[in-house]
């Protein structure tokens, strides 16, 4: 499920449809949550699919742990947490959410 399924779709004055504003709050910590230490260069794409069976799940993994944009690269010795996977309905459903 991808980050914007929760995402409004908004009209301007000119007819446009867009989206709105996604805004991914802080994911909260859980006793289920995996902590990972990388022992090579990793890619969140690659963790998503091999902790949720789901590549476009990337973004909960960056979120989790505050990673801005830029890349999708995670270099060699840095410790992940990985949310677990029962809550990531959860967390997209709180996406938007304030």
């Amino acid at each position: 499920m991808g980050r914007y399924t929760t995402t409004a779709v908004i009209q301007g004055m000119d007819e446009q449809r867009r989206f709105a504003s996604t805004v991914i709050s802080n994911i909260p910590t859980s006793a289920a949550d995996i902590y990972i230490q990388t022992t090579s260069i990793e890619r969140l794409d690659k963790l998503a699919n091999k902790f949720y069976g789901d590549s476009t799940l990337w973004w909960v993994i960056a979120a989790a742990n505050f990673l801005g944009k830029g890349t999708v690269v995670i270099p060699q010795n840095t410790t992940l947490r990985i949310p677990s996977k029962n809550n990531i309905n959860t967390i997209i459903d709180n996406i938007n959410l304030r």
